[in-house]
């Protein structure tokens, strides 16, 4: 796998010299095909249930098919190009073409990371400023949301200029990264690092600290008071509290766990990205570059799994929904009450600036 004009893996040298290791090549086609059928489905299931509910998405769910929006873009864009690009070992077809995939490819990792982003935002604004929270009218395109895709979209515009169809060697044509040199390629590197994992890691951390904070002085009010919901009975408002404050938690449980996946999957990955640009000797064409490069990938599969295992019924309703299609899936989906818990979230991410 290869990214922003520095050779990673199994591809050869981007201005000729040795072949590529064809044997780790295999192994690379073939992880990054199971990623793709498998990202692919759990992803594509998870949206196609949530679009055919029949009820208004709440919050939670909203940023839950956004992010399966994000991971589809990061499979289709990202991983199949790859694969295709792996396959052929060069890249075929025109400037355009060459311009356009790597636009895409990094407009998928900038949705997963900041949809992951303004989905702590919210659930911070929802344990510790609940007035607020419950004043916001439930849409399926919200400001954060919105603001998540522009990001996105904008922040990855420099691909489109610095990415270009260039010839490699006498004849032999490839999509290939021009820098200034020396300087452009480590802060360009450098640059994407920080925005796309270094700031909005730093954000989503102070948020679960915020968060965890105010649970715990939850709990702690909750025990304090024991002794009074024994001698007096709890009104209704008291227990309806209690059981939105358990909903909140457990989203809560289901964010820190995607922000710890998406902090495994990708540290190896900018952690690579930022020693190749930085070390002139760094073992750029190993099978340990590549596999460290492949872990990121699999942000895409675990995120809905996440989703899957937070959410109950919804396995059951993936499969029903892709392999047999009952006429009453429309029905059981309307069983699922709004305020069990407001959703779960699959962020994922990708391969960055390859090639």
């Amino acid at each position: 796998m290869a990214w922003i004009g520095v050779n990673i893996s199994n591809v050869s040298s981007p201005f000729g010299g040795d072949p590529r290791d064809e044997r780790l090549a295999q192994v690379e086609i073939a992880l990054l095909a199971i990623i793709f059928i498998t990202a692919g489905i759990l992803n594509f299931g998870i949206l196609l249930v949530l679009w055919k509910r029949r009820k208004p998405l709440s919050r939670m769910r909203v940023f839950v098919f956004h992010l399966c929006v994000a991971d589809l873009v990061v499979t289709f864009f990202q991983v199949c190009p790859q694969l295709i690009w792996d396959i052929t070992d060069r890249f075929i077809g025109p400037d355009v073409l060459c311009r356009a995939v790597k636009y895409l490819q990094v407009v998928g990792m900038f949705a997963s990371t900041y949809m992951i982003v303004v989905m702590t935002i919210d659930r911070y604004q929802a344990i510790c400023n609940p007035m607020v929270t419950f004043q916001r009218r439930r849409a399926r395109w919200n400001g954060p949301v919105c603001a998540a895709w522009c990001v996105s979209v904008l922040c990855s515009l420099p691909q489109v200029f610095i990415f270009s169809r260039v010839e490699v060697a006498p004849g032999v044509y490839d999509c290939w990264a021009q820098f200034i040199e020396p300087w452009g390629r480590r802060a360009y590197v450098t640059w994407t690092t920080l925005v796309i994992f270094v700031l909005p890691i730093l954000t989503v951390i102070v948020c679960q600290v915020r968060i965890c904070r105010a649970v715990q002085l939850n709990f702690h009010m909750k025990t304090h008071h024991v002794g009074e919901a024994v001698s007096k009975p709890p009104s209704s408002r008291a227990s309806s509290v209690a059981g939105v404050s358990k909903a909140r938690v457990k989203t809560v449980k289901m964010t820190v766990v995607i922000v710890l996946a998406y902090i495994l999957c990708w540290t190896p990955f900018f952690t690579v990205q930022l020693w190749s640009v930085w070390d002139d000797e760094a073992p750029t064409q190993s099978a340990t570059f590549t596999i460290l490069m492949l872990l990121a990938s699999l942000n895409s599969c675990v995120n809905p799994c996440i989703y899957m295992l937070f959410s109950g019924k919804l396995p059951k309703r993936v499969v029903s929904l892709l392999c047999v299609g009952q006429p009453d899936l429309k029905e059981s989906m309307q069983e699922e009450s709004s305020n069990k818990c407001e959703g779960k979230q699959p962020s994922s991410v990708m391969f960055l600036l390859y090639r």
